[in-house]
């Protein structure tokens, strides 16, 4: 890697020959972006419509279910079919899944439409960073996660904000109806800007044995880890029997991809220094994510007593700070390295989860926010290096699976952080009431505030598990060629 290599900002830039795919990219990048907020803000209004209150939660969960075990199948057929007809596939999902979700006359009706659009989104984000990956140096890449972490900077803001304005003035409705001119126009471009070269005249084998195992066996785990404690206790048989069925598919994948003359996963991605670390950190972070981004608007509403707007950008300021850190991340590695870049990031994690740690029933929602920011802006240091590290690392071929892999195991991470600060929250509450609560929300605030607190306490556990992580990273990867795109 060239640490001394100039690049001008115009050259990667919008208005540059290779803007309009960048654009493109933004575009669909923002599809996901927008959905992650938007949502959350609008539940009330379509709970009062649909109904199925106890139901909601499963628009969150098969959603996240679908694209996270689509998205190392959609890296494999990236590498083996091309970048382009995979985007196109995944944003055509997504503008589908939108429509359906739109027009949704139940709530089961709903959920089902949302799995749709998660597996669209499996498609969309992973390709997004390939096609990324693929037309810009590691050096012009410095510059261009300024544009992509705006897309997720922005998307913090407006979702929130359309999504209490359609909820309240409009309808519903019509934050599944936004996704289709984005949608469409991110396809146009792409169809008409976005030109690569496939070595189309080899005849691939697609590894359908692996692929179906991976994706009922990630299904059953992420579906036992992100329900066990929820909708039915961990040592139900239920439980038992799901996470059983998921080891089971899940070893015999495994034995399959060992014999797979092309396997959806190769099992060399396993092996690498740089992709184990960058994975592991991958995991931790969607770890520590799912942590703030669930518990923290419940403290912020529930204990400090504020609405529900004002929770959702109290989490909002780790969402800005992430984005503000990743866009001066790139300046950063060139000059010192991928390691050093994400041990800064990760200790400044550290530092924001001891920060959250000091937050009481007394503080401001400012304090809380403050802890955000920094937790953000420590995981836009940490993460953004990491994926740039691992694609750097490997040749056009296998550039695909390995951004796949890395959004998987943020995916899982997401998962097992349900699972883990949720364990940690009802341990607290059986301690105090003698049992456990389903329903948080309505917990007394001196039973409530240190059940938080001691997920905080986890968040910082992981956090410091994130700075081991980052340690196993080399500080300088031996980049492979670009793509002819």
């Amino acid at each position: 890697m060239t640490t001394e290599q100039r690049v001008d900002r115009a050259s990667v830039g919008l208005r540059s020959e290779r803007g309009p795919i960048l654009l493109a990219v933004m575009l669909s990048v923002g599809l996901v972006a927008i959905d992650a907020t938007i949502l959350a803000t609008a539940v009330p209004s379509v709970v009062d419509d649909l109904g199925g209150f106890t139901q909601f939660p499963w628009l969150f969960s098969i959603y996240l279910l679908a694209q996270a075990v689509s998205v190392p199948i959609y890296g494999k057929l990236a590498d083996q079919r091309g970048r382009k007809p995979m985007m196109l596939l995944g944003v055509g999902l997504f503008i589908l899944g939108s429509v359906l979700c739109g027009f949704a006359w139940s709530m089961p009706a709903l959920i089902a439409f949302r799995l749709i659009q998660g597996l669209g989104a499996g498609a969309i984000q992973p390709i997004g960073m390939t096609i990324v990956g693929d037309i810009y140096t590691v050096a012009e890449r410095a510059k261009v996660q300024g544009y992509i972490a705006s897309v997720w900077g922005i998307s913090s803001f407006v979702g929130p904000t359309l999504g209490g304005v359609f909820s309240d003035y409009i309808s519903w409705r019509w934050i599944f109806f936004v996704n289709i001119p984005l949608g469409m126009a991110a396809a146009w471009v792409l169809v008409r800007r976005f030109e690569e070269k496939v070595a189309a005249k080899s005849r691939h084998q697609i590894d359908y044995a692996g692929a179906i195992l991976l994706a009922v066996g990630g299904s059953l785990l992420l579906l036992g880890l992100l329900e066990g404690g929820v909708m039915w206790q961990w040592d139900s048989v239920t439980s038992i029997v799901i996470l059983a069925a998921a080891v089971v598919l899940l070893t015999s994948f495994v034995l399959v991809e060992r014999r797979a003359a092309e396997p959806v996963l190769p099992l060399w991605v396993l092996g690498q220094r740089v992709l184990n670390s960058a994975n592991s950190s991958a995991l931790l972070i969607g770890l520590l994510m799912i942590g703030l981004s669930t518990y923290v608007p419940l403290y912020a509403q529930s204990i400090l007593g504020t609405s529900a707007l004002v929770a959702g950008f109290a989490l909002a300021a780790m969402t800005l700070g992430w984005p503000i850190a990743a866009s001066f991340a790139g300046r950063i590695y060139l000059r010192v390295g991928f390691r050093t870049t994400m041990l800064m990031g990760a200790i400044i994690v550290v530092l924001g989860a001891i920060l959250l740690l000091t937050v009481g029933s007394g503080s401001s929602v400012l304090h809380l926010a403050a802890a955000c920011f920094v937790i953000g802006i420590g995981l836009g240091f940490s993460a953004s290096p990491s994926v740039v590290a691992a694609q750097s690392s490997v040749e056009w071929q296998s550039r695909g699976v390995v951004t796949g892999a890395n959004m998987f195991a943020r995916s899982v991470g997401s998962a097992v952080g349900v699972a883990v600060f949720g364990a940690v929250a009802n341990g607290v509450v059986a301690a105090r009431l003698g049992s456990d609560h389903e329903d948080l929300e309505k917990l007394p605030r001196n039973v409530l505030a240190p059940a938080i607190h001691d997920v905080y306490y986890g968040a910082a556990i992981a956090a410091v598990l994130l700075v081991v992580a980052v340690t196993f990273m080399p500080n300088r990867v031996t980049e492979r060629p670009l793509a002819n795109a």
